[in-house]
């Protein structure tokens, strides 16, 4: 349980989103730098430059040296950042969290790394004064690059854990959160597919990977190439789910797609032996199947509730418009200009376009086989209201009313009665007498012997007897008579 006070804990938290991810990657970046400063035994002039320059990079910003523009930026550490922006806005929004707190988390993941990005404008303008080559990039594409990948993670981060205050809005539908889940599933599956395509593409073309990897004898200078390739390894799945969906990709004046492959020379970078040869042969098939297998995942998204067709069909409509935005924002952050071999990227135009197409056709298909249609439950009749209750008869008046002379001499009418119905006769059911069985007598008791009376004993004076009657004479001592009261 954390004690510190309330302020406290917020104003940490606040600091940390604002500087957390910013920091960690400016420490790795400066690693980096130093380490390769090291290597080629260089002095350490414009190493404060290169630092600012590679952490203006990390957020797709054109690196410009000696006049050639390095607009090809890797996407994996611009999705690095874009992670741990979310994971750090994630953690200070707390359950229950304010929305007046939660615009001061999004304020802070914002207005950090706008204030390090013009700290960094300001190094590399200094720094451009003392090495020619550096040039300082566009502050207006520097300050957009930057709000664009942190409001990205900050969404992504507070997102979720305000969706149940947004659901109670009247009009946020239901099925929104479920809508992005679909997209977000759709979009990993087609980016995870695009990429065992391409670690198979580089196994079958081992060869040329191994060329590109002997341009360099040293060990310093392999590990070099493979840091590269593992960090523009994205930009060439993107390019390769371009050609999936039916679209297309280019390195310069060499052109990819599902139908044809028209070559040109290729920056040699080991990652990029990936890219197919011409005659392109049966692959395309791979790719079909890759794309309809990422439309597939997304429509069992959207129809593990079944919905009525408008419900369902706006579901399935939202996940894919918002995939294929998805996939277009990252096709445009993963290409750009590549010095003298012009443009790298996917084809805007149609790469958009041909997700949400895929997504949408056979993600509807996927909705409609898996039962996720149901039917609009039939309103059922509101009961009308109660009848009103019947009047109330008039009390009868206490005086009758007096018949005129002309109502007396009429006849009264007999209206005869119809016979009452005969009450139909109630069968009396006579249950069946129950036998009782007699009551034996009970049993003469036993008799009961008399006490006998003891005799009061001689000793005991008798206060009511006469103590006369106990003397007697001698003549009557032999007599039987008794005495007399004469005598």
């Amino acid at each position: 349980m954390d004690n510190r006070p309330v302020g406290t804990r917020q104003a940490r938290d606040l600091l940390r989103v604002a500087f957390g991810p910013s920091a960690i990657a400016i420490a790795v970046i400066a690693a980096v730098v130093l380490v390769q400063l090291v290597i080629a035994n260089s002095d350490m002039t414009g190493a404060f430059g290169a630092i600012a320059s590679m952490w203006l990079g990390v957020h797709g910003v054109p690196v410009s040296i000696g006049g050639a523009e390095l607009g090809v930026m890797p996407l994996l550490p611009m999705l690095a950042m874009v992670w741990g922006t979310a994971r750090t806005t994630a953690a200070a929004t707390r359950a229950g969290t304010s929305w007046f707190v939660i615009r001061w988390i999004v304020a802070s993941a914002l207005g950090g790394p706008l204030l390090i990005a013009a700290i960094a404008l300001a190094v590399i303008h200094d720094a451009s004064s003392v090495l020619i080559e550096l040039q300082t990039p566009s502050a207006s594409l520097a300050f957009g690059c930057v709000l664009a990948v942190h409001l990205a993670g900050a969404i992504l981060g507070v997102g979720p854990r305000v969706t149940g205050r947004l659901l109670r809005l009247p009009y946020v539908p239901v099925w929104l959160p479920e809508a992005f889940r679909a997209a977000s599933v759709g979009v990993l599956a087609l980016f995870g597919l695009s990429g065992a395509i391409t670690a198979g593409s580089m196994v079958v073309h081992w060869g040329t990977m191994d060329t590109l990897f002997g341009i360099t004898d040293s060990a310093f200078g392999q590990f070099s190439l493979t840091l590269l390739s593992m960090l523009y390894a994205p930009n060439v799945i993107v390019g390769t789910a371009a050609v999936a969906v039916g679209s297309s990709a280019h390195v310069g004046l060499a052109t990819f797609s599902s139908f044809t492959v028209l070559g040109g020379d290729v920056p040699a970078l080991p990652i990029l032996a990936a890219v197919p040869s011409p005659p392109l042969g049966p692959i395309w098939v791979a790719l079909l199947i890759a794309a309809a297998a990422a439309a597939v995942a997304l429509g069992q998204q959207c129809a593990r509730r079944a919905e009525p067709l408008p419900e369902a069909a706006g579901k399935l409509t939202t996940a894919a418009a918002v995939g294929a935005a998805v996939m277009a924002l990252l096709g445009y952050a993963g290409g750009g200009r590549l010095g003298n071999f012009g443009d790298v990227g996917v084809d805007q135009a149609t790469f958009g376009p041909a997700v949400f197409i895929w997504f949408v056709a056979i993600g509807g298909l996927t909705v409609v086989m898996s039962g996720g249609l149901r039917r609009r439950p039939k309103a059922r009749p509101v009961p009308s209201a109660a009848p009103p209750p019947p009047p109330e008869p008039e009390a009868e008046p206490d005086t009758l009313p007096v018949p005129t002379a002309e109502e007396a001499e009429r006849e009264p009418e007999v209206v005869l009665e119809p016979d009452p119905e005969p009450e139909p006769e109630v069968e009396i059911e006579v249950e069946p007498e129950v036998e009782v069985e007699p009551v034996p007598p009970p049993e003469p008791a036993e008799p009961v012997e008399p006490r006998p009376v003891r005799a009061a004993p001689r000793d005991v004076f008798d206060f009511d007897d006469d103590p006369e009657a106990h003397y007697f004479a001698d003549d009557d001592h032999t007599s039987d008579e008794p005495r007399r009261s004469s005598d």
